[in-house]
């Protein structure tokens, strides 16, 4: 019987004790996570492809996340995003207008993390 691979998560966020806690939460879930701690860095990731999902923050220096999720959604429409912001409604709205299919106010729960990454995974099954 085969397992199913991993799923890859790419995880930008510019705070580290945040990057640490959705790492942690999601390599203990079973996904494979790779990090980018600016939006910049997680550009040049998201270049070198093989992702399944994107969780990016929203206000990052160099590139923000409406950056990334704007960059991402012209060259890869069927990865599902998820962003998540500290700063209320103006990024909110501007990550939507970018096509994230969902953002998500910090501190963010694990548990709605967890469900929501499930959630739009599955929707990218064949």
């Amino acid at each position: 019987m085969d397992k199913e691979p991993k799923k890859t998560i790419l995880v930008i966020e510019d705070d580290a004790d945040v990057l640490s806690m959705i790492v942690r939460h999601l390599k203990h879930l079973g996904y494979h996570v790779l990090t980018a701690t600016d939006g910049m860095e997680g550009l040049k990731m998201l270049g070198s492809g093989g992702f399944d999902l994107v969780i990016t923050d929203i206000v990052m220096p160099y590139v923000s996340g409406v950056g990334v999720v704007s960059a991402l959604k012209q060259k890869r429409p069927d990865i599902p995003v998820i962003a998540i912001t500290g700063f209320g409604k103006e990024p909110e709205a501007a990550a939507m207008e970018k096509e994230a299919d969902l953002v998500l106010a910090k501190p963010v729960k694990m548990s709605v993390l967890k469900d929501n990454v499930a959630r739009l995974l599955e929707k990218e099954a064949p």
